[in-house]
Order: C-alpha cells, then structure tokens, then sequence
C-alpha cells in the first residue's frame, strides 16, 4: 500500500536518491517511472500502466517477474537461518547445495565455486584469482588484465578498468594499472578494417599480438563476454572462441568467460560459449542465477585452479573474501530458481523465442535508418545509422537512439540503448504476442523519430 502521492514519491526521489548513472536531467520531465508490481515480462507503474520489459530490467530477470516460489523459498530459509558467514571455518547447506548444482550445469571442466554479491564483484574475485594462481604456480610476474572494447565488465575500480566502453572512465581515472584492450570481433563496425570472413582470425591475432608485444610472462589473463552485452549485443562470429582458446593455451593465459548477462539460458544454452564447444577456465556469474531476485553472483573455476587452491600451506590463505559470500537466503533462492529454469525448459524456450524475436527484427532491416539488425537467443540489438551504405552513424546531439528509447516507453514497451544501439532481452517466460509487440512497437518508433 503507499501511503504518499506520486508527486510526494518523485520528489522524495530527487531529494535523496542518487541513481546508477546518476544526471539530473536522467528522468523524463514527469519524473521517473516508479515501478511497483511485475507478472511474467510486464512490469506496472504506480499508475497502473503496464510495460512489457524488453530487458528483463538490467538483463537479469530470466524466469519473469512475480515468481511466488522464489518468494518463498527466501522466506522459508530467513526464518531458518537467514545469515551465516561462509567464511573458512563454516559452511551452510543452501550455499553447499548450490555449489555443487553449479558444477552440474556448468562447463565440465569446473570443479568448485567462489560466492559473490553480484557482477562486478564476480569480476574482480576472477582478476584477482588469475593473479593469484599464476603466482602459487610459480611465476609472480603474471598480472595483466587484457579485455577487449565495448566490452562491458562492471565499475568497481578494476572492473571499470576491464570495461571497454570509455564514457565510464573519465570521472575516476586513472584506471587501475595492468588493464589492456584489444579489437572485438565488432564485424559491422570493425576497427582493423578486416572482411566479416576475416574477423575471427584477424581479431584473435590482435589478442595475441597484444599478448606477445606486452610479454607472456607478464600476463595473467584474458576476459570475455561471450555475447557483448551493453557495448552493443555483438556475437562472435564462428571460430572466434575456437582461436582465442588457442591463444590463451599458446600463452599461458587464462580465458575468464564473463557470463553474467549470458548464463542461466539467455542464449538458448545453459552458458553461451557451449555454442561454440569452447570451455573457459573461469566463468564469472550473476543476474540470472537468481533471476534477479536477490543479489547473488560467483565464479566457477576449473580442476588446476581449484588444486592450486587447495594446495596453499596451512601459514597461507587465500586473502580474498566478501561479508555476504555464500549467502543462505541467496543461495537458496539461486536453488529454486535454477529448478524453474530447467522445470520449464526454459533454455530451450530461450532458443525458440529468441529465433522469433530475431527474425522479426529482421523485417525492420527494410527501414533507412537500421544498419544492422543481430543476436543471439534472447538478446538482439537493432544499430541505427545515418547512411546505410557508408554505415554513417547520426550526430551525438541529435540523440535518436534516446528518442527512440523515449518512443518505445510511451508505446508501453521498455528497451535500453547504447548511443544509436536498442537493445533487448526479456524475461525467458516472454509470450509469442509479446514477441511481435516488441518488433512492432520499435518499428513504429523508429518510423516516428527518424521518419
């Protein structure tokens, strides 16, 4: 029930909340839309107006909003033992419980988990892991981070130091020292001026010429999303991944998979390099875990590192720890959540939805204004350009990727944008009605702002 007007709440928000992304001038002119009730992929305003969720809100809300069962099986375990440090020394059954059903699911070379509260966290935990592995093995030298551009890895200090996107580094520069960027394997927009057929030699090449130019012995790792997820939703093209295991082998580097945006069925697998038969030594996780539920985030990480791991004297510790690591509530939300997913073939569903969502977006690529139109399972972007044939894009200041954003939530469906980019993933439970709202509502928007 709310007890204060609308006027009231807006207010109270500009008073005393600072946003992610925070700008003043971030809310439309009626303020922001405050959200206070979700079933499947719709989500309702205080006003009663409902929007379908284009993007599971921030990529995460995998089984849809409203989900009774993950409500009570939080409150089953708080009033069980709702906190527990998971630190050395103690244990509790939710987190051992999903550990080991991480593994199950997971890449079969994983063999144990490191528990989180989210994204960034789960990054940071991999750098950290791969600069202290490479130093249990014996060569302490080993520190370098290579990430690739528009990579999007979070923006805690070293996180935002990963990330590849640069409009999130000017306020809190400098970056952390020992991060280093490659070419992606960005076909439209490729920036070694490489053929589309070219692009998964070519840009793996860059990984590792950056590799043998910066010196093997200095780097500890390589990290990848394995869709780019808010640089662009760019997917690799085929034997991209193929390569830059090799690369990493080659080297001594370990590949870290971030799959924060794409595990837990996004894709239409389970975790999306399987799509290309590739395994990672670290996989970073989050969102979906818990469909967003709660926060809860990890890394799975493979047999040798593990070992090494277990393999420190009795004096040494791993001298890396979260307060909420393990968490009960947490893990056994996590629990439930992973049983909805493969109850109801979620991942599949992800699979056929997502060729729908694709292919309908398909039929914009008739507009002038559409360059490019790509995916993978249920995450698509549409890029808008200025000039098809030159790929042009529009002015900065003409913000019709915002417009279009704008167009959309007045339409009643909610997408997201990166500068002329719209991207989409909703909820895995999206219907086929919703589906082609989505293609249509953008397509009316697109026609409204670009002409």
């Amino acid at each position: 029930m709310i007890d204060v007007s609308t006027e009231e709440l807006i207010a109270l928000d500009h008073a005393h909340v600072i946003h992610p992304l925070h700008n003043p001038s971030g809310h439309a002119a009626s303020g922001p839309i405050v959200l206070v009730s979700g079933q499947g992929a719709v989500v309702r305003d205080i006003h009663g107006r409902e929007y379908i969720d284009a993007l599971s809100q921030l990529w995460n809300v995998n089984v849809g909003h409203g989900r009774r069962e993950l409500a009570e099986v939080a409150a089953q375990q708080m009033s069980t033992l709702a906190f527990a440090s998971n630190y050395s020394g103690q244990a509790n059954i939710p987190a051992i419980r999903l550990a080991r059903k991480l593994i199950e699911i997971g890449y079969p070379n994983m063999q144990a988990v490191f528990f989180t509260s989210g994204g960034a966290e789960s990054n940071e935990s991999a750098f950290k892991l791969a600069r202290s592995y490479w130093k249990l093995r014996g060569f302490p030298g080993k520190y370098k981070i290579i990430s690739r551009r528009w990579a999007y890895h979070g923006v805690t200090i070293a996180a935002m130091s990963a990330t590849g996107m640069s409009t999130y580094w000017p306020q809190f520069e400098p970056r952390a020292p020992g991060f280093l960027q490659v070419a992606p394997p960005y076909c439209y927009r490729c920036e070694l001026g490489r053929s589309p057929g070219n692009c998964p030699i070519d840009t793996a090449e860059d990984l590792e010429q950056t590799i043998i130019r910066e010196g093997p012995e200095t780097v500890a790792a390589f990290i990848a999303e394995p869709v780019m997820g808010a640089g662009g939703v760019i997917p690799p093209p085929p034997g991209y991944f193929a390569r830059v295991r090799e690369v990493c082998d080659r080297h001594q580097v370990l590949f870290i998979a971030d799959e924060v945006i794409t595990g837990f069925g996004r894709t239409g697998k389970m975790f999306a390099l399987e799509h290309w038969g590739v395994q990672p030594d670290v996989v970073s996780f989050a969102k979906g875990v818990t469909s967003a539920y709660i926060p809860l985030g990890g890394i799975m990480i493979s047999k040798p590192i593990a070992e090494a791991l277990r393999s420190l004297p009795p004096d040494q510790a791993w001298m890396h720890a979260y307060t909420y690591s393990g968490h009960a509530v947490a893990c056994a939300v996590g629990l439930k959540n992973i049983e909805i997913i493969e109850r109801e073939g979620l991942v599949q569903r992800a699979a056929e939805m997502g060729k729908r969502l694709l292919e309908g977006l398909k039929t914009l690529e008739s507009l002038p204004a559409v360059g490019e139109v790509r995916g993978l399972g249920l995450m698509c972007a549409v890029e808008l350009v200025a000039d098809k044939a030159t790929r042009a894009s529009y002015p900065p200041e003409q913000k019709i990727g915002p417009k279009v954003l704008a167009a959309g939530r007045e339409r009643g469906v909610l997408y997201r944008n990166r500068g002329d980019v719209l991207e989409m993933a909703p909820p895995l439970v999206v219907t086929t009605d919703q589906i082609d709202r989505i293609v249509n509502v953008l397509g009316e928007s697109i026609r409204q702002v670009t002409g």
